[in-house]
């Protein structure tokens, strides 16, 4: 049997070339005469820099930009084409896992450093632009991206705004010319990991704020202060807030489709066409997928369901594993074509637990998968 492994990333755990690794070893383990295939996928999130850059043969380059709390961190992004492509990776400038969980703050996190290394990257003098978003600390709206492009983002003294999306209850006058001109000529894609609106109950705010740190009383504000950034923006002839995607990296996904003009795209098919997904998919017999978390969230946009759409044209079975898997209906995740899901701890277990043991307990989920999956086949003789 050929079994494809495409996995994403585990989110601040195990990147996905180490994920594939592993489910590899214990399917193996199970199934010794399956011939497997490892094919390490990202959505726009974390890791999408470096999956391309692999798949596309690149190179990578290092910056030293502002983090989500102002704090210096080290970023990569990515050369592709010959130099003609440059990738940027909100997660790497941006994202969760530059901060500290304790220390996190999704009043004040900026999305600044994100605008540092799209400077860096501009260097290059690109032809084209690739954006990726996902896996921010952020709920800014994608403002401190425009400043560091030279936006003049002013209250109604003239001052900048504050950093973060406190700052943008401020916000009184508007000038992104600067930030434009930085891009002009330059093509603009973002690879995009959700489907969500910037603003409401399925926005920015509200579905992700939470895992940056906002209590109820912080999303009710931050989605009010979007809301602002969204009026404001709008009376200088910008839309930021009226489709799908926008409400991406904390809002960043409107601001830079919406002002500066960008494609927005799923991630995970940029990436699937990147490293030739589909025609691997044509000779699968079994594709095993995995992201650190999967749940009802996961249909709009993420690695596992991108990754079963396409097993559907093919007619091939998919297994989903996770980390953690959302208590909630998992219909939208099976309708796109996940034939079935699994955790991959084997009972109750504390976080710090399931991040150190994540590797083993992939293997040994795997393992048993084979097992019963060879045992099948023997029955029925396939």
């Amino acid at each position: 049997m050929r079994v494809i492994i495409a996995p994403d990333s585990f989110k601040e755990c195990l990147p996905a070339e180490t994920v594939a690794d592993a489910i590899a070893t214990g399917w193996l383990r199970g199934a010794p005469a399956d011939r497997v295939v490892k094919i390490p996928l990202a959505d726009g999130g974390e890791g999408t820099t470096t999956t391309l850059v692999g798949a596309m043969r690149g190179t990578l380059h290092q910056a030293r930009v502002s983090g989500p709390s102002g704090a210096p961190v080290d970023a990569v992004y990515g050369l592709i084409d010959d130099g003609k492509t440059a990738i940027v990776e909100v997660a790497e400038a941006s994202g969760l896992h530059c901060v500290a969980e304790a220390d996190r703050n999704a009043m004040t996190a900026s999305s600044y450093g994100t605008g540092e290394l799209i400077m860096a990257a501009l260097k290059h003098r690109p032809e084209t632009l690739i954006v990726c978003l996902g896996g921010s600390a952020t709920t800014d709206g994608g403002a401190g991206l425009l400043q560091a492009l030279g936006a003049q983002l002013l209250d109604r003294d003239g001052r900048p705004i504050p950093p973060g999306g406190a700052g943008l209850r401020y916000l009184s006058k508007v000038d992104v010319r600067a930030a434009r001109a930085c891009l002009d000529g330059i093509r603009l894609v973002v690879a995009c990991d959700v489907t969500n609106p910037l603003l409401g109950a399925d926005g920015a705010a509200a579905v992700f704020g939470p895992q940056k740190g906002a209590t109820p009383d912080n999303v009710h504000t931050l989605d009010n202060n979007l809301r602002h950034f969204a009026s404001c923006v709008a009376r200088q002839g910008y839309d930021i807030s009226s489709f799908a995607g926008s409400g991406a990296a904390g809002g960043l996904g409107g601001t830079v489709a919406g002002i500066l003009n960008a494609t927005l795209q799923p991630g995970i098919e940029l990436v699937m066409n990147a490293v030739g997904m589909d025609a691997q998919m044509q000779h699968a017999d079994l594709v095993i997928t995995a992201e650190g978390a999967i749940d009802g969230q996961s249909a709009s946009g993420k690695t596992p369901t991108g990754v079963a759409r396409l097993a559907q044209n093919y007619g091939v079975p998919v297994i989903g594993l996770a980390g953690q898997l959302g208590a909630g209906p998992m219909d939208a995740v099976h309708q796109a074509g996940v034939t079935a899901l699994f955790a991959i701890a084997p009972g109750p277990i504390s976080k710090n637990d399931a991040i150190a043991g994540a590797a083993r307990l992939l293997e040994a989920q795997a393992e048993q998968l084979a097992r019963l999956t060879s045992a099948l086949q023997q029955k029925t003789g396939a």
